[in-house]
């Protein structure tokens, strides 16, 4: 039996049968059918349940007159993620990418944070979180593209166009380009991936570590550091998706 948080132990007791019956129906077999659900999609339905609880209380309370704190906060956010969507894309109407954007960020945000509270752990520490988020990001920015420009979003797999270059030669630098393409397309999900996962990893073992070894003075400089850290790799997951983004639904395609 793997080592489990209280939350996993507790939806394992729950949910463990109808779980383990759902996997073997699907031709999963469980590793180990007492426990199907691993801490990491614990953490992270526990990071869902928490933002559907923020949503809905910031919902309830939205006034044009009279914002509270929290509708700023969340107005800052919505702004902040709007705006740099303008900057990096251009064009007009990129509010509409506005909600994906801000809803990856809060989330990986929110799942890197919530290693600092005893008794859970960062499922970004675990490479198949942040890989989970990159293949939505993939997903989102291809369909997008698609979207945007039809099966013309096709051609620029194929490199730019190649003018004044006969047709038997413009075949193998296509299909080059289409491999060189295709190649950087998939690298992306596995850059998204590794840099958000090594990060949140090296900063959950490095707090974990001077937790255990250091009174409790050195170990808050630590958690300030993991804080820096998790803003920061959030910032620069949300940026990348924006600039891929770009590439996928900018004009000059």
């Amino acid at each position: 039996m793997p080592e489990q948080l209280w939350f996993t132990a507790l939806l394992n007791h729950l949910f463990a049968v109808p779980v383990t019956v759902l996997l073997r129906a699907l031709s999963i077999e469980p590793k180990y059918p007492q426990a199907p659900i691993p801490n990491s999609l614990s953490m992270e339905l526990l990071v869902f349940g928490f933002l559907l609880a923020l949503f809905l209380a910031v919902r309830a309370q939205l006034s044009v007159d009279n914002p509270g704190g929290l509708q700023h906060l969340f107005e800052m956010v919505d702004g902040f993620v709007n705006n740099q969507s303008n900057e990096i894309i251009g064009g007009h109407h990129n509010e509409r990418y506005t909600p994906f954007l801000a809803a990856l960020l809060y989330f990986i945000l929110f799942c890197n944070l919530i290693g600092l509270v005893p008794g859970f752990e960062s499922p970004t520490a675990l490479a198949v979180v942040p890989l989970g988020c990159a293949i939505c990001a993939f997903v989102y920015y291809q369909a997008q593209g698609f979207q945007h420009s039809g099966a013309k979003y096709l051609l620029h797999f194929f490199g730019p166009p190649l003018e004044g270059i006969p047709l038997i030669g413009r075949i193998p630098l296509m299909a080059l380009m289409l491999l060189i393409e295709t190649a950087s397309h998939l690298a992306r999900v596995l850059s998204l991936t590794v840099r958000l996962y090594a990060n949140m990893f090296a900063g959950d073992m490095v707090t974990l570590v001077f937790f255990s070894l250091i009174p409790l003075v050195i170990p808050i400089a630590f958690m300030g550091l993991h804080i820096f850290v998790s803003l920061l790799q959030t910032y620069i997951f949300v940026l990348l998706t924006t600039v891929y983004l770009q590439g996928s639904v900018g004009e000059e395609h």
